[in-house]
């Protein structure tokens, strides 16, 4: 068998044909030549005529310990569409690549599944060819039809440096993927999603869910007037809870240590505290005596208790179409109960009321985006952070928004 033919089959390149084979001190170089009857330009555009010719040298997969290099000669054409002369596109690389698309998958496909370093090794190659690969790879893959269908977002924001570093993270709920990545947290930048949805796709969103951030409420209500804000129950039972520690920051605690020590010794104090941050379902006998204590000795902290457990009922027990009325009656009974913490908490559920009660009706959370939110904590404790956003953002595509990368080794 000649030995083109033998790495005609081992290689197995669409559109190529080995002309040559040579071992050097670098590795294996195989010259390729496109199999063509006309030059295609990477915007699509094809064309008889060439410019001149250019010699591209791209890295393949090694062949056992050996690193392989494919070169070939390459025609430059004039593009009308683009108007410069660019070098033709090629099916064994991505345009502007000085890697085969099969280094390329190879590559992505690894790193959805392991860390960076050892990719690297793995590989022989650098970080910094590993993050331009995986944008080559994203760019590749995603395209504006994720954008289509669109009716329920969730929009969360996650750090990726200290020093307020942050990215906005759109969520697709039906889907559980990530839709789009924005640098930064501000109203502009989720501006900049709905400005790349258009009009019309705003148009058929029906609700967003978010946590109480001004910065996306106002960029939702001016580009996606129609949608219903729903805003997260996590977030309103978590101020409710701040609350209740401001009520006991505020409480007479030498008096109350005092008396706890008196009816259930040193750890009641310790207890009482842990108390007043749980939940109704999750208190035991010994907790519900200090609650008793609590109810006789410190009515206001039994009381905000009390204001917070009937808040969580909003989302535990009340019937959606009740919702509406339970919440005002609520926030009246939390503002005539004078306690200054509970009374500012009232307010604050009142300028985010309807955003409340459309998140009740519909039945929806934030739980999307904190469970994406999750999973990029994950690729940063695996990649041991990121230091720019757009490599962040890459892995976040990569491995979020759907795309699925085929091996070389796969039809």
């Amino acid at each position: 068998m000649r030995v083109t033919t033998l790495f005609n089959r081992l290689l197995g390149l669409a559109g190529a044909s080995v002309r040559g084979v040579d071992l050097t001190a670098d590795g294996l170089v195989i010259d390729v030549t496109p199999r063509r009857r006309v030059y295609r330009c990477p915007c699509g555009f094809t064309t008889r005529g060439r410019y001149d010719w250019t010699q591209r040298t791209w890295r393949h997969l090694d062949l056992a310990v050996t690193r392989v290099w494919l070169r070939g000669e390459l025609a430059r054409i004039w593009c009308p569409n683009c108007q410069q002369v660019r070098v033709e596109d090629v099916s064994w690389a991505r345009p502007g690549a000085r890697f085969s698309r099969d280094f390329d998958d190879m590559v992505a496909w690894l790193a959805q599944r392991m860390d960076k370093t050892g990719l690297a090794r793995l590989m022989r190659t650098s970080w910094e060819t590993i993050n331009k690969i995986l944008a080559r790879v994203v760019a590749d893959h995603l395209d504006d039809s994720r954008l289509n269908g669109l009716y329920r977002l969730g929009v969360d924001e996650i750090s990726y440096r200290r020093g307020h570093k942050y990215l906005t993270v759109v969520v697709d709920h039906d889907t559980g993927k990530v839709v789009w990545v924005g640098q930064g947290r501000s109203a502009a930048t989720l501006a900049e999603f709905y400005q790349l949805l258009g009009p019309d796709r705003c148009g058929e969103l029906e609700a967003v869910t978010m946590d109480a951030s001004a910065a996306y409420i106002s960029a939702t209500e001016t580009h996606a007037a129609d949608a219903a804000i729903c805003m997260d129950g996590f977030h309103v039972i978590a101020w409710a809870n701040e609350a209740v520690d401001k009520t006991l920051a505020n409480a007479r605690v030498a008096e109350l240590k005092d008396q706890f020590k008196a009816v259930n010794g040193t750890r009641a104090w310790r207890q009482a505290r842990t108390v007043l941050r749980y939940a109704h379902e999750r208190l035991t006998e010994q907790h519900h005596k200090i609650l008793t204590v609590l109810r006789r000795e410190r009515r206001e902290l039994f009381r905000a208790w009390t204001l917070k457990e009937e808040l969580r009922d909003l989302y535990r027990i009340v019937r959606p179409e009740h919702a509406a009325d339970y919440l005002t009656k609520w926030i009246g009974k939390a503002r005539r109960s004078k306690i200054p913490s509970m009374m500012v908490l009232a307010d604050k559920i009142a300028r985010v009321f309807d955003a409340i009660i459309a998140a009740v009706t519909r039945g929806l959370s934030n739980g999307r985006s904190e469970g994406t939110n999750t999973k990029i904590r994950a690729i940063q404790r695996r990649g041991y952070g990121y230091h720019g956003p757009d490599a962040l953002a890459a892995m976040i595509y990569l491995c979020c928004s759907g795309i699925k990368i085929n091996l070389p080794t796969e039809p």
